[in-house]
């Protein structure tokens, strides 16, 4: 889980989402009540669920490690392919408008001629 939410742009868009989610819940005080309502019942839930699961993690936890280890290799490779990923969700936005505003002038420019 480490490695997949690593890259800074996965990192940056689940702090932007993080910081709606807050600021909705501020905003808002009948859905902030919904949302508390919603995270007692996935906290209890979750508990529950790992206490069910917890002897059977113990066993399989030799062959998770070699699995981890095997895919935390390939899970590199992404971040090479994908130099998108080392940037910040701002710095993705901030390019994707740029090349909407470039290749809106050279529309119009073509247009105009």
């Amino acid at each position: 889980v480490n490695e997949v939410t690593n890259p800074t742009l996965i990192n940056s868009a689940c702090d932007m989402v993080a910081a709606a989610y807050a600021s909705t819940e501020e905003s808002h005080p009948y859905i902030k009540s919904s949302c508390d309502a919603v995270e007692k019942g996935v906290k209890s839930e979750s508990k529950a669920a790992a206490t069910c699961v917890q002897p059977v993690l113990a066993m399989l936890e030799p062959c998770v490690a070699a699995g981890s280890e095997f895919e935390s290799k390939g899970l590199d490779k992404p971040g090479e392919k994908l130099p998108l990923l080392q940037k910040s969700g701002e710095q993705v936005i901030s390019e994707i408008q740029e090349q909407v505003t470039s290749r809106g002038a050279e529309a119009e420019d073509a247009m105009s001629s």
